[in-house]
């Protein structure tokens, strides 16, 4: 299996435990007198057998990122990287909306608004992260295609 298969099961097995998890709890109680329009027990089950899965997947997983090396760089290590620089990119943009805001004077007595950075420098830097941050992306998604799942 490729490691993008798993990843995709991974993710799948998420929302099923979500739903899951609804319908146990739509579950939980009745009036007394009606049985449930679900067994809790067999839901339980159906729980332990995706956990079960799931804790072989996200194991496998995570193998496979430690062990796989790309330029020099574990899978874990770029994916960590890809995070902090999704994460860097965020913050400079909120920033930079900030400091883009533009207060209109009535009158010249009123007092200036100014910028504490110069916008549109900064503006390129953070373009230039975006795009760095896109080929990291693309690195990865790659990987994710060819590298098979240690298991």
């Amino acid at each position: 299996m490729k490691l993008a298969n798993a990843l995709t099961q991974r993710s799948e097995l998420l929302i099923k435990l979500d739903e899951l998890s609804n319908r146990m709890l739509n579950n939980a109680i009745v009036q007394e007198g009606e049985a449930p329009s679900e067994e809790p027990q067999a839901l339980q089950q159906e729980v332990n057998e995706a956990i079960e899965r799931l804790t072989y997947l996200v194991t496998a997983i995570n193998m496979t990122n430690s062990q796989t090396m790309i330029e020099g760089k574990t899978l874990t290590a770029l994916l960590a990287q890809r995070d902090a620089m999704k994460r860097q990119i965020r913050i400079m943009r909120e920033f930079l909306d900030a400091a883009s805001v533009k207060v209109n004077r009535m009158t010249h007595t009123e007092i200036k608004i100014v910028s504490t950075v110069p916008v549109s420098q900064w503006q390129t830097k953070v373009d230039q992260m975006a795009k760095e941050l896109r080929l990291l992306d693309e690195k990865i998604q790659q990987a994710n295609w060819t590298i098979d799942l240690i298991e």
